[in-house]
């Protein structure tokens, strides 16, 4: 049985303004600014939603996980950089080429993200989020291509990328390098069974397929967290 992508979760100083910013990023819709994590809840067909739950920790190093955002045209790829430097993006250097037609961003934490080129042919057919891009090795995307049941859509020089089978939502990919973890990752994916599923039976399936169940200060909460054969986190819900 195949577990379900429920959300993209990030590690966040400031929850409330960091969704806000996200909002405005993906034009999605803040769910309830009263909760303690709070959720982006699609307004196109991602299927999935975005929550920011609150950490001390400042963010280090490069996140391995980014955001990448389609655009329309030149002119709403411009607009859209301009809008969200207002609101607290920074232009950052990752190494990219003067000639890359992406450009690429931080958040108001830090967290690295990409506007792409409106004539991006991968992209082409998604919404506002185009991409979940991890750093990571193809044996992250065999593996998670597995726990979702989700086809791999690129298999090529040490690349690969996932989409739901019904061609909806954004793809996931990995790609080299995997630079050494330095700390916990700042954006996470949580999964869980259906409805009718076994938590504890899927965190099995996982587990033989590469997964480890893993301790990062949880304590006693209803879901598993565990780390994909790269390293990094995700957590198992109950059924949903």
């Amino acid at each position: 049985m195949s577990l379900w992508l429920t959300a993209l979760c990030f590690d966040a100083n400031q929850p409330l303004k960091l969704a806000r910013f996200w909002a405005a990023a993906l034009r999605w819709k803040l769910d309830n600014e009263m909760d303690q994590v709070l959720s982006l809840v699609t307004t196109d067909k991602s299927g999935m939603r975005i929550d920011f739950a609150p950490v001390p920790e400042k963010k280090e190093g490069k996140n391995r996980i980014h955001i990448d955002l389609t655009s329309a045209s030149i002119d709403d790829q411009k607009e859209t950089v301009d809008q969200l430097i207002e609101l607290g993006a920074s232009h950052i250097d990752i190494g990219q080429s003067p000639a890359d037609r992406h450009v690429v961003l931080a958040d108001p934490e830090g967290n690295e993200f990409c506007v792409i080129e409106p004539d991006n042919a991968f992209l082409a057919g998604c919404g506002r989020l185009g991409s979940i891009t991890c750093d990571g090795s193809p044996k992250a995307g065999y593996f998670w291509s597995e726990a979702l049941g989700w086809p791999l859509v690129w298999d090529q020089n040490e690349e690969t990328a996932i989409r739901a089978p019904d061609g909806s939502g954004p793809f996931i990919t990995w790609g080299p390098p995997v630079r050494p973890k330095i700390a916990k990752n700042r954006l996470h994916l949580d999964i869980a069974p259906p409805k009718d599923g076994d938590q504890g039976a899927e965190v099995d399936r996982l587990m033989s397929r590469g997964a480890t169940r893993i301790d990062i200060g949880q304590g006693d909460v209803d879901w598993v967290v565990m780390a994909d054969p790269d390293g990094n986190e995700f957590c198992v819900l109950r059924p949903q």
